[in-house]
């Protein structure tokens, strides 16, 4: 069995993969789609790509998942390419692994575990760490008799890829101390939810706008944030920035950020972790919490990567988790990004060239990068957030002060005038706030 941690430690060489894909009931195009994501994915934890192998079948075969034939294929490859592990493109069976490393002699892990190990590998924060520990025991605990005899053989030094992170010192545990670990993590994490909610509800209350960043891994949410913080975020804006990489999942932690622009009311931008087809439900389960920011959003910017021409695959995935974390009804303002590459394309295609930006309704064309293409976001942003405002005329009397705070805070106020029976104001009021101040509401 290879050792693939000693082999990264002392980097005597990259570690490398061969990919492995099964097609029984797939169209080409969804089969390609997805082979080319495991591609990515597998780049993302630094791991080379070292070929690529794939079969038609009706049905998996129940021993080995791909037939015997393939089997005896990838094994020639593995030997040839000098390979370290297997990576298959859907989910096997604990037995079907333990087979196969039987005859390939090497590690064997499928698409949830790689996507499992990315997120530990990206985890920053304690929250974090805590969901993907709890997501990676969750994994491993229905498999732990299939796993039995691969454990003992291995032991916890193995260094193999699949049993790293969190479930690293698990490894000789049985279903007793596992599910006895995953039980501290919910109550560790239950506490972190606590606080979690009491930020949520302090930005509730303080009466600004929430807009939440949603869509597609790698879609440029992060690039959105950090270049209107650059703009708009203020003194500290340079150390407010979030990771920002061309890679699937290069962030995982939540980050709020308060955005002012001049002449516009402020709002708390968000930032969570991106979405990906056949993203394993038990990381859905674990970070529920942290995706569940966006059911707490005034507005989603659902952002897209224009340029690519799966956007519209991207765009189904992200409407269903949506709705699988329950945020399927909140006002959408569709951002699609990378508009520019597309603007090129056709420019070098002597088509038609769409104008960049450029707003239509509830959708933005946009380059991340420039700033008359984050103004016009800004601009959207403030008419989708003032869709249901009434300017209204209030008198505050001199002790409603924390009202007039909290109004001026979230951009509501328009005049101000100071009179001896209070303070009166031009501010605009959604419904809800229009029935929470009438007894204040002079007209």
């Amino acid at each position: 069995m290879k050792n693939v941690i000693h082999q990264v430690v002392a980097d005597t060489k990259q570690v490398r993969a061969i990919l492995v894909g099964l097609n029984t009931n797939k169209t080409d195009d969804e089969f390609e789609r997805s082979m080319h994501e495991l591609k990515e994915l597998t780049k993302a934890l630094d791991i080379e790509v070292a070929c690529t192998t794939i079969q038609n079948l009706p049905t998996p075969d129940r021993s080995t998942y791909v037939g015997s034939g393939k089997v005896e294929e990838i094994k020639g490859a593995v030997e040839m390419f000098d390979a370290d592990i297997v990576i298959f493109n859907d989910d096997i069976s604990p037995m079907q692994i333990r087979n196969l490393e039987k005859v390939l002699d090497t590690e064997v892990i499928d698409r949830t575990g790689l996507i499992l190990q990315i997120f530990a590998k990206r985890a920053k924060t304690r929250e974090s760490r805590l969901q993907v520990e709890y997501a990676q025991l969750q994994y491993m605990l229905p498999r732990l008799v299939g796993m039995r005899s691969s454990l003992s053989r291995q032991g916890g030094g193995s260094g193999r890829l699949s049993n790293k992170g969190s479930g690293e010192k698990q490894l000789e545990l049985d279903r007793r101390r596992i599910e006895h670990r995953m039980a501290e993590l919910r109550r560790e994490l239950e506490a972190v939810e606590k606080e979690r909610d009491t930020q949520r509800g302090k930005r509730v209350n303080s009466g600004t706008p929430k807009v939440s960043l949603v869509g597609y891994t790698n879609a440029g949410k992060s690039t959105i944030m950090n270049n209107l913080l650059r703009l708009y975020g203020g003194e500290a804006s340079e150390d407010k920035q979030v990771l920002e990489k061309d890679m699937l999942f290069a962030t995982l932690d939540t980050s709020v950020r308060k955005i002012t622009a001049p002449g516009k009311r402020p709002f708390l931008l968000t930032d969570t972790v991106g979405f990906i087809s056949e993203l394993p439900h038990t990381l859905v389960k674990a970070f529920r919490s942290t995706l569940e920011e966006a059911k707490y959003a005034d507005i989603l910017l659902e952002i897209i990567d224009f340029s690519d021409p799966e956007y519209r695959f991207h765009m189904d995935v992200t409407r269903d988790t949506l709705a699988e974390i329950g945020a399927g009804d909140i006002p959408i303002i569709y951002v699609f990004n990378k508009s520019d590459l597309v603007q090129n394309e056709q420019r070098g295609n002597n088509q038609l060239v769409m104008d960049v930006p450029r707003t239509i309704d509830d959708r933005a064309y946009i380059c991340a990068k420039n700033q008359d293409s984050l103004d016009a976001l800004i601009e959207l942003i403030e008419k989708k957030l003032g869709a249901e405002d009434t300017l209204y005329e209030m008198l505050l009397p001199y002790s409603e002060g924390g009202i007039l705070n909290m109004l001026t805070e979230a951009g509501k106020v328009k005049n101000t005038e100071y009179l001896a029976e209070g303070v009166k104001i031009s501010v605009l009021l959604n419904p809800a706030e229009s029935n929470k101040y009438a007894s204040f509401i002079t007209e």
